[in-house]
């Protein structure tokens, strides 16, 4: 069949990241992530930092979460999104993948051969991801969650219009909270593989 594309978009400590990754193992299909602020990056001839100053070493790896692709101007930001949204349409012509994020289910939104997909869970499961999974102080997890979701609610309204949340532009809205990383990962390959008929 022809390649296939599956978009994840998702809560701040909800897990999608890992599940995400799990899923691309179970299908054998690339994942990509932050990777696609890298390849932006290069296309446009700049250092990731330019393109996402919170990707630079010198800060806390968590801040890489709250600023999708940088805090520029605007025009610096449309010409980043161009590229980005370029780059997505490449990946998912190339080959079948997982794209997390970066607004890749409204770049995708006519293409066929397409799973969207939100993961969300309760406030109370995400801190408890955040401190246990990701080793996040409880204080510092509260207010990521918080300031994240924002972020992510921000830009993609911005460019797509909707919230990544918004039912009507995804095929399925999962709580990750119930099966786990692993359980919601199987569920999710196992559905991905009959409504692409993949099997």
């Amino acid at each position: 069949m022809n390649h296939y594309t599956i978009t994840i978009t998702r809560e701040f400590g909800s897990l999608g990241r890992p599940i995400a990754k799990k899923m691309s193992e179970l299908l054998g299909i690339q994942y990509y992530d932050r990777d696609i602020v890298e390849k932006t990056a290069t296309k446009l001839n700049q250092p990731v930092s330019k393109i996402s100053d919170a990707e630079e070493s010198v800060r806390p790896g968590f801040l890489n979460m709250k600023f999708p692709l940088g805090t520029g101007t605007t025009a610096i930001q449309d010409e980043i999104f161009a590229t980005q949204s370029k780059i997505v349409n490449e990946l998912s012509e190339k080959e079948s993948c997982i794209i997390v994020g970066r607004c890749s289910d409204y770049i995708l939104q006519n293409k066929k051969n397409c799973l969207h997909i939100f993961i969300y869970a309760p406030v109370e499961e995400r801190l408890r991801n955040c401190v246990d999974t990701l080793h996040m102080e409880p204080e510092t997890a509260k207010r990521m969650i918080k300031e994240v979701d924002k972020a992510r609610e921000n830009y993609h309204k911005h460019y797509a219009k909707y919230s990544p949340s918004d039912f009507r532009y995804k095929h399925i809205l999962i709580d990750s909270s119930l099966l786990g990383i692993e359980g919601t990962a199987r569920h999710l390959a196992a559905i991905a593989q009959e409504k692409l008929d993949l099997i």
